[in-house]
């Protein structure tokens, strides 16, 4: 097994290296292209760099002119004076003084810091990750993976038994993910609001909330070309007679770059670095910190009960690291579900439902090879076009259970490509990638009951249940079954065997073996690649403090005036794309947080 993962390593190392002229020699030979970035037009009402550059503030650049430039915006920056304990232990370089602070710009953290700078408060944004601007988007897949993502694209379970993607860059998930901007789908709706007794979902104000953030994205169906990997699931589920759907997404019809997950250059997919976080720096109430890593929530010391702030580190412009404090009205903690909890743990919230009931939609993939000869057309390539665009819910249990799988596509460039396919030798590998950019690939998503903890962002454990495992199977049948259906020459998974079906070769009855084979195999010993794109659940909402981390306002049971609002507030896992349910919560917990600052002005 060793032997196996080092051979995956150092082929997607090889893979994601490039030269001077950002560009790798091997990618011809496997058929690959990055677009030229300088040729990819951006709306021609904004500036390339990007609309939030007049917001953000880059201490690591010169503290003095940063902390200047927030004196400006009206955020009162002070140097240490309190004999306060706390603080004084921490020893801050200054403070800094605002309404709000939101701690992550992603989904949630974007969307309630621009619902309250627009309402009149003076916000500021704290976020680990880098703002890297549209025109300095490289669209490489090794540089992006290590400035936008978490882990630097490299993140797993305790045992590396789950592979994890999550952004970590100013606009989080939603700057890198794959557009899919699908509704909560009504019998989660159902099931969170009767079961957990939690009336927000069934309300009319979160079918508001809904509607909004759909609006504020640009949600819609269209797209004037579909990509590679989703003209093979519609046509696989059409041969089969499995029903398949169109995936609204946050990017115009004629949006078909297929390199989102590397960030979006022309400004196109609207996340919340080109919707939410634009009102916050429009408004003239907002700044953005990026590269600053909140490390503990301050709690008044008089009573013990009361957010005052965050305190966070960055490394200054003499490469040095330094401590500061954002003392605000409200504090907003939206890091996401693996790194919310070992912030609110830190800052010493004891509730034991705080890391407890990760979510993760275990995912397992099918592949498919078509030769340039066969449909679909020549010049259609694995890597480009609209990521999402088709989905089937032929085992997803929507009507039963609710507890299934759902079946999409994914973005895969050559680096993860690589790393996932199952290494039998050098020659085996080296061909795999040449067919690369002709290899569709079809995932199971399980809607997961089982769950694990999050102790700290690089201490996470879950174990896939019987009941998932078993979606799983039946979802990697449909997977293989689509693929063969929709013309495939070869199909297989990412089982370490890596035994591979010549369709074209192959009985009825040779098909019908090979599928039941490779679909029941067992997901355990690390035999299979299963990934997670999705995080949830890990601080949940709820009506009682000893099954629920936060109450249904999104506010802390512990500490008042602490509200988390990111995908960790779910009660269950939520079974499809979690985009939209974040920012719509979100949204309620921001109108929450509006009630709040006017009644404790």
């Amino acid at each position: 097994m060793n032997a196996v993962r080092t051979g995956n390593h150092f082929t997607s190392e090889l893979i994601l290296q490039v030269n001077e002229k950002d560009e790798n020699l091997s990618w011809k030979a496997i058929g690959y292209r990055r677009p030229d970035p300088k040729a990819i037009d951006g709306d021609e009402n904004t500036e390339q760099s990007g609309p939030l550059c007049n917001g953000i503030i880059e201490l690591n650049r010169s503290k003095d002119v940063a902390l200047n430039k927030l004196q400006r915006l009206g955020f009162p920056v002070s140097k240490p004076i309190s004999k306060k304990s706390k603080i004084k232990s921490l020893n801050p370089s200054f403070i800094i003084k605002c309404d709000a602070v939101v701690v992550g710009s992603g989904s949630g953290g974007g969307v309630v810091a621009g619902v309250l700078a627009e309402a009149g408060y003076k916000v500021l944004v704290l976020e680990k990750g880098s703002y890297v601007a549209r025109n300095d988007l490289s669209l490489l897949e090794g540089k992006t993976l290590d400035e936008m993502y978490l882990g630097h694209g490299v993140l797993g379970t305790r045992y590396m038994d789950i592979l994890m993607l999550a952004g970590s860059t100013v606009g989080g998930g939603s700057t890198i993910n794959w557009s899919a901007s699908i509704r909560t789908p009504p019998h989660v709706v159902k099931e969170w609001s009767q079961n957990h007794k939690l009336e927000l979902f069934g309300s009319e104000k979160y079918q508001k909330a809904l509607d909004i953030v759909c609006k504020k994205m640009g949600v819609q169906s269209e797209f004037e070309h579909e990509g590679f990997n989703n003209m093979i699931l519609r046509k696989g589920c059409e041969e089969l007679g499995y029903p398949v759907e169109t995936i609204p997404r946050n990017a115009a019809s004629d949006h078909d770059c297929g390199f989102c997950c590397l960030g979006c250059r022309d400004g196109k997919k609207k996340g919340t670095s080109e919707t939410w976080l634009v009102d916050l720096i429009e408004s003239g109430n907002g700044v953005i910190l990026p590269e600053c890593e909140a490390i503990k929530v301050m709690i008044n010391e008089k009573d013990g009960r009361t957010a005052a702030g965050v305190a966070f580190t960055f490394e200054n412009d003499h490469g040095q690291r330094e401590t500061a404090i954002v003392e605000s009205k409200v504090t907003v903690v939206a890091c996401g579900a693996l790194s919310t909890p070992p912030l609110l743990k830190t800052s010493g919230l004891k509730n034991p439902n705080i890391g407890k009931h990760l979510h993760l939609h275990p995912v397992v993939m099918a592949w498919g090879y078509f030769p340039a000869d066969s449909w679909p057309e020549a010049e259609k390539k694995s890597y480009e076009g609209a990521i999402m665009t088709a989905m089937s819910r032929i085992v997803s249990n929507s009507e039963e259970s609710g507890y299934g799988a759902i079946i999409q596509t994914p973005s895969l460039h050559p680096g993860i490509f690589s790393a996932l396919m199952p290494w039998r030798s050098g020659t085996d590998i080296k061909n795999r990638l040449c067919k690369f950019s002709r290899t569709a690939h079809i995932f199971a998503l399980a809607r997961d009951r089982g769950s694990g903890t999050v102790n700290a962002t690089n201490d996470i454990s879950y174990r896939v249940e019987d009941s998932e495992e078993e979606n799983l199977s039946r979802g990697m049948e449909k997977a293989l079954r689509i693929l063969a259906g929709a013309g495939a020459e070869e199909i297989g998974t990412h089982h370490r065997e890596g035994r591979v079906l010549n369709v074209k070769e192959s009985s009825r009855e040779e098909l019908e073996k090979f599928v039941k084979e490779e679909s029941s195999r067992r997901l355990k010993y690390l035999e299979n690649p299963v990934c997670s794109a999705h995080q949830m659940g890990s601080c949940r909402m709820g009506v009682d403090p000893k099954s629920s981390a936060v109450n249904p306002m999104g506010e802390c049971w512990e500490v008042e005036g602490l509200f988390v609002a990111d995908s960790s507030v779910f009660p269950t896992a939520l079974g499809v794309n979690p985009m939209v349910t974040v920012q719509a919560t979100a949204y309620c917990t921001a109108q929450s947080l509006v009630q709040f600052l006017a009644k404790n002005k």
